[in-house]
């Protein structure tokens, strides 16, 4: 389905629509979707299995140095859906070689970015920065 995404998204850009969100969202997707895809469905099983099937309540670790190493690796997972996401926009923009017609996809790349560094700030405040139970 991913596959069947980009190649819509390309033809349409190839055919000459100028490129807007909804065009880079498709990458965004296909990179979100490869790098966080497993974890999503593996929580959604765990808190349906919990509220339909009377499975144990999932655990969140909320504080110390697990929640850190936690936060450590869903930002690497970040990275990686930047990475292949990322890599397809800029695909997508040498292949179009049409700057105006791909300006979207690069805003959409840098915004990303951007959050991207700011999760590396917040990720990794906490191994500096361990957070603490209340008492």
């Amino acid at each position: 389905m991913d596959l069947v995404l980009l190649i819509v998204t390309v033809f349409d850009l190839k055919n000459g629509t100028v490129a807007t969100a909804i065009h880079g969202i498709a990458a965004v997707y296909v990179g979100v979707s490869i790098a966080f895809g497993h974890r999503m469905i593996q929580w959604a099983d765990g808190h349906f299995n919990y509220w339909f099937g009377n499975g144990k309540k999932p655990v969140k670790i909320k504080y110390g140095k697990e929640h850190a190493r936690k936060e450590r690796e869903a930002w690497y997972r970040h990275l990686l859906s930047l990475l292949i996401g990322g890599g397809i926009l800029i695909s997508i923009i040498f292949y179009i070689n049409n700057s105006p017609q791909t300006e979207a996809l690069m805003h959409i790349m840098l915004l990303w970015s951007l959050i991207v560094v700011i999760d590396f700030v917040i990720s990794f405040s906490y191994t500096l920065f361990p957070k603490k139970q209340k008492t």
